[in-house]
């Protein structure tokens, strides 16, 4: 079992930053890859960005340039560091692990972005 816990959301003004932290636990030899997705009212959950165990790195197009995932292999933490936010990337962030067999999810942080 894999156990993942989410940390740093909040309230902040267009234009402004955000650092999302995600500790992974359990076991963690089984996992390959460890992203971001979030999820709107009313709308589908989607892929921020996620990063391999090797360090490769995928981002939705509509944070490109603005957020940038990391990885800390002694800490088995994932960050997201998210600049120049936007009233639309307001959403519930949910920090995802995946090993060959199953997903593991976090609790979710919830991000705001006042206008």
């Amino acid at each position: 079992q894999v156990q993942v816990v989410e940390s740093g959301g909040g309230l902040v003004q267009a234009g402004g930053s955000l650092r999302l932290s995600c500790a992974a636990s359990g076991t963690i030899f089984s996992i390959y890859a460890m992203g971001w997705y979030r999820q709107a009212p009313g709308k589908q959950r989607e892929l921020v960005a996620e990063i391999t165990h090797g360090g490769n790195s995928n981002y939705a197009d509509s944070v490109k340039g603005r957020f940038t995932i990391s990885r800390d292999g002694a800490k088995n933490t994932v960050y997201l560091q998210m600049d120049s936010l936007k009233p639309e990337d307001t959403a519930v962030y949910y920090c995802n692990a995946k090993s060959f067999t199953r997903e593991y999810w976090g609790q979710g942080t919830q991000v705001t972005v006042s206008s």
